[in-house]
């Protein structure tokens, strides 16, 4: 009976002068892993035009299903190739986190982020659509060299 108790204050007095761990979460962020994958990002190319030239093979490499996209052909009116994504949408509950899409889209156009903060307060922030993921367009364009 004396022993447990012994060993229980001798880890407590081990543990009272070591650094704590713990972080002050909203304003300190932990660090991610280099291979962490989370939310996925829509990029742009150098011209500041949507990469997703909307081929579907990152809806048909994803194994849970989540991707859902409709393909058009541009006719001037949207900052996009010929071809575009009119709707892009990715069911968060859906999700596994995989990568597939990144590994199967051709242009690299789908890039799984490193942002971890996904809680949201309603049911219907449960889907991304393109809006969400794509990255904002540069105030001024990049000029070329």
């Amino acid at each position: 009976m004396i022993r447990p108790l012994v060993i229980g204050f001798a880890t407590t007095f081990k543990h009272i002068f070591r650094r704590p761990v713990t972080v002050q979460y909203p304003e300190q962020k932990v660090p991610v892993f280099p291979k962490y994958r989370g939310k996925q990002v829509l990029m742009r190319d150098e011209d500041g035009l949507e990469k997703c030239v909307a081929c579907g093979l990152c809806a048909v490499a994803c194994p849970a299903d989540a991707i859902y996209l409709e393909a058009a052909e541009n006719d001037g009116t949207v900052d996009a190739g010929p071809r575009y994504a009119k709707t892009y949408q990715i069911h968060k509950t859906r999700c596994i986190f995989c990568g597939y899409c990144e590994e199967a889209c051709p242009v690299s156009a789908i890039f799984m982020g490193k942002d971890y903060e996904l809680a949201v307060y309603s049911n219907k922030d449960f889907i991304w659509d393109k809006a969400d993921l794509l990255v904002p367009a540069a105030a001024s364009p990049v000029p070329a060299r």
